[in-house]
């Protein structure tokens, strides 16, 4: 997901990091709001930072991007971590294969992030050149895509030349939504009669090849995919071949038809109870500490003989108020968000998102918006507390 966009000596670049869950393509709103921003609108360049921990799975997404945007730089964080777990990434072979820079980064060490940022300055300004690698899927689609990219480039503005092959893959996808978006940001059409004519001749030539629009985007996913575990197999290196083999005992648990939803309202549950009983204790010693300074404040007002409407405004109504608030509110966030936090450090709430996805499509989003839910309930545990 998109981390936001940044500026470094007057140059703008797109920070998009690969959360531990993923989903192929864009499947969701905020998805597609990063795709169309990388797409239309033109950063100088896009850092994608990767973690070294689980570098296979991160490059699917990583080829994605760079199917639409010429200007990437791959960040590959976690090397301390990566090290830990006797994993080895050889930063410059994996470089070759992508033909984007590829920076190694551990957040701790200035040292690596000064590097990142000029490598960043030196992609925006030209020095370095990026030839990105495509993937390349089954020889039926490439020969649709030839048929497509063809007619697609000689619309395009000459700045968004590379968009082409991009643009063929989606109308063969059968997106859409890319219509209206190459329309708004691009001020071109894809619907015209020459492109129309092309895309039906590549949908049948697919539907010969018993490729249907159900299972076009499983053949890409799957090239992607392949593409990933070669370059793993030959620039990563795992001197203990079973470094996450726990990991994967405790995901086959957490993530389970059987264990995956009673775990997580275990989970949840025990942390609401702890901030909402945990929160009584020190409300109260807030309660009380407050309400000592307000009887010495009354006592002052009175020695000075203010007026009692002063005193009211000032005691009785902004001072109290904002006792009660402090004293009602901070302790529970301030149990509630740690634990929380806590949660995502061990990696546990993309779980709990892998578990709600199929609920939440229903609903027409994703699992992801159950952690903002989650989040929600911080100010709703302190609601309880003060009822």
């Amino acid at each position: 997901m998109p981390l936001g966009t940044c500026s470094y000596n007057d140059k703008n670049f797109l920070l998009v990091d690969i959360p531990g869950t993923y989903s192929l393509m864009s499947n969701s709103q905020e998805e597609e709001i990063a795709r169309d921003y990388i797409c239309f609108g033109n950063p100088d360049a896009t850092v994608v930072i990767l973690d070294a921990t689980c570098i296979e799975k991160n490059l699917n997404l990583v080829f994605q991007i760079l199917e639409i945007t010429d200007k990437v730089v791959v960040c590959v964080n976690l090397l301390d971590e990566a090290k830990k777990k006797g994993i080895t990434i050889d930063l410059e072979k994996l470089s070759n294969y992508l033909g984007v820079p590829v920076v190694g980064t551990i957040a701790r060490k200035q040292k690596t992030l000064k590097k990142l940022l000029s490598v960043i300055y030196d992609v925006t300004c030209g020095k370095i050149i990026c030839h990105p690698k495509k993937v390349k899927y089954l020889p039926i689609i490439e020969d649709c895509i030839l048929m497509l990219e063809p007619e697609i480039y000689k619309i395009l503005p000459n700045n968004r030349k590379y968009l082409s092959r991009w643009l063929s893959l989606k109308l063969l996808d059968g997106n859409t939504q890319i219509l209206s978006s190459s329309e708004k940001f691009l001020g071109i059409k894809l619907s015209s009669d020459n492109i129309n004519l092309k895309l039906e001749e590549a949908k049948k030539l697919l539907k010969r090849n018993d490729i249907s629009n159900n299972n076009l985007r499983d053949k890409m996913v799957s090239a992607i995919v392949i593409t990933a575990e070669d370059i793993c197999n030959d620039a990563v290196q795992y001197s203990r071949s079973c470094y996450n083999n726990i990991e994967r005992k405790v995901d086959k648990i957490l993530t389970s038809k059987t264990f995956g939803i009673p775990i997580m309202i275990l989970f949840l549950g025990v942390i609401f109870w702890l901030t909402i009983t945990g929160a009584n204790y020190p409300s109260k010693l807030l309660s009380d500490f407050f309400g000592y300074i307000q009887e010495q404040l009354i006592c002052f007002f009175e020695y000075i003989h203010a007026p009692s409407w002063i005193t009211g405004i000032l005691v009785e109504g902004m001072y109290q108020t904002l006792s009660w608030v402090v004293s009602v509110m901070l302790p529970p966030m301030a149990i509630f968000f740690p634990l929380f936090t806590i949660l995502e450090d061990l990696g546990y709430l993309p779980r709990i998102a892998f578990n709600l996805d199929n609920y939440f499509k229903k609903a027409c989003t994703t699992g992801k918006q159950a952690l903002t839910m989650c989040m929600g309930f911080g100010c709703n545990a302190a609601r309880c507390c003060w009822l």
